[in-house]
């Protein structure tokens, strides 16, 4: 089983930005020498959720000429926000960068608050990456000498003449889409794509086990790469990426101790999202949309933290990760910052993140990673 860190961490106000960039960046930089296998950035803008992720494939580029190990990832690039072209030219060059150690996860987008500020039609957003899937693919395809590619969608228009440059590292792309509807478990299929697996699906059970609606996903995903024709390879190679995401890892001695930091993180969290629960209904009466409930999600509930977090000592965490070990997940991608990121938190952060690297992950390899002396 892999593991991948994700890079998530609030910036509060412009005062915390540098601060949060460049603690995010030693986070990737830690991640490198404990052993993990991937560093996962999000795609976000306006909201403080993570600085750099303004633009994450500058700031991987960044990252890429500092590590020695760790793939990139992206969870998930919002395909619509992106000019096609641009998009095909900067993941070539990054796979270029990264020797081909690169994941682009791929969405439509989630908040109209991001696609205004873009000037895209939150609501057109999925007709919208549906058409750029297929252009992107064509603009990759493209020899020097082809007919031109005069294309027009949504708010991007355009014509390419000779090629992208530069050509792609290898004989494929590693995009990676969420594979809980039939349309995209079938798209990850066809290109030969790892895909998410969503673990978000009620009813989560209690215990920390995978949910029934998390096994059907991956079933029908395992199912769809076995009838896709691909070498035994790249099907091999896609499961071995296919992820399982929480949003909040915190590793401690004692369950107890787990717990009670959990709370401490989950309620500076919570804190984040009701300070930007005004700002989403303001950008979603300017889309004409209505998408959030009556007040913020409860981030302290149990029905919250049996979603989206993986807590407790070594031995409990690594009994709930056994279970997805068990059904055949690839990848775990885990983020260890979330919430608004202060020194106090950070401080939080390193203690779990060097626990699970010596206690946690060397269950599951065949060779414990290197790790710090505490």
């Amino acid at each position: 089983m892999r593991f991948s860190v994700f890079l998530v961490g609030r910036s509060m106000s412009p005062d915390d930005d540098s601060y949060v960039l460049q603690t995010l960046a030693d986070h990737a930089l830690e991640a490198d020498r404990l052993g993990f296998d991937a560093v996962f950035l999000p795609d976000h803008h306006f909201t403080g959720y993570a600085p750099m992720s303004s633009d994450p494939f500058l700031f991987a580029a960044h990252l890429a000429a500092k590590t020695e190990n760790v793939h990139y990832g992206f969870s998930v690039t919002t395909l619509p926000l992106h000019h096609p072209v641009r998009f095909a030219e900067r993941v070539n060059l990054l796979d270029h960068l990264t020797r081909g150690k690169l994941l682009v996860g791929i969405g439509s987008g989630t908040t109209p608050e991001e696609t205004i500020g873009f000037g895209v039609d939150f609501q057109d957003s999925k007709d919208l990456m549906e058409s750029q899937v297929e252009l992107v693919q064509r603009l990759w395809a493209k020899k020097t000498d082809d007919e031109p590619i005069v294309f027009e969608h949504g708010p991007y228009k355009g014509a390419v003449v000779q090629r992208i440059v530069p050509a792609p590292f290898g004989d494929r792309h590693r995009l990676m889409s969420v594979a809980m509807r039939e349309a995209s478990t079938a798209r990850a299929a066809k290109y030969g794509w790892p895909a998410f697996i969503p673990a978000f699906v009620p009813p989560i059970p209690a215990s920390g086990e995978p949910s029934a609606a998390f096994q059907k996903y991956l079933d029908a995903y395992r199912s769809a790469m076995a009838s896709s024709g691909h070498p035994q390879e790249v099907i091999d190679d896609c499961m071995s990426w296919t992820t399982h995401s929480y949003q909040c890892v915190h590793v401690a001695e004692t369950d107890e101790q787990a717990r009670e930091e959990l709370e401490v993180i989950l309620a500076a969290y919570q804190e984040a999202i009701d300070r930007e629960y005004a700002y989403n209904k303001r950008a979603e009466e300017i889309s004409g949309v209505d998408l959030t409930a009556a007040q913020a999600p409860n981030a302290l509930s149990e029905e919250w933290i049996r979603t989206w977090c993986l807590y407790g000592s070594p031995d409990t965490v690594a009994e709930q990760l056994s279970h997805y070990q068990e059904l055949g997940v690839g990848n775990v991608l885990m983020g260890f910052t979330n919430g608004p990121l202060t020194p106090e938190r950070y401080a939080l952060t390193r203690s779990s993140l060097n626990l699970f690297a010596r206690d946690v992950m060397p269950r599951f390899r065949d060779a414990a990673p290197a790790g710090d002396e505490r």
